[in-house]
């Protein structure tokens, strides 16, 4: 459910005013004003460095988990080429399928359905393309 637009006009009701007012210092706001040098701040410091430092551990949990999952995907992608390279070398023959153990040999073939399933596809779409120009 989304809120309503907020309408910023001076509220003329004293006590509808001063509600808000207290309303709005219970939550934390650090601003600066243009004719003043000093920033006004809503809330003690001891708060306001707490919360800044939530949000600055929070960045840095978020950059730690941005280099855990960049170095997985590096993972994952340093075996996808190595079972490829497997794959194609053992179709090519030049690699002994008798030296890999039972489960390479399962995610071998699992590969290989993979590409062929594909290639199926491919020449499928390739066949009806050329039908629907003009099969001849």
């Amino acid at each position: 459910m989304s809120r309503k637009k907020i309408k910023f006009a001076y509220i003329t009701n004293d006590s509808a005013r001063k509600t808000t007012y207290k309303k709005r210092t219970k939550a934390c706001a650090i601003y600066a004003l243009d004719f003043d040098s000093q920033l006004e701040v809503w809330l003690s410091h001891a708060s306001v460095r707490r919360l800044l430092c939530q949000v600055q551990e929070a960045a840095f949990f978020l950059e730690q988990s941005l280099a855990k999952a960049t170095q997985h995907l590096r993972k994952l992608c340093k075996e996808n080429r190595q079972e490829l390279k497997t794959m194609f070398q053992s179709l090519k023959g030049k690699w002994i399928l008798h030296s890999l153990n039972l489960i390479d040999l399962k995610e071998l073939g699992l590969l290989v359905k993979q590409n062929l399933k594909e290639i199926d596809n491919r020449v499928r779409v390739l066949t009806k393309a050329r039908c629907s120009s003009g099969c001849y």
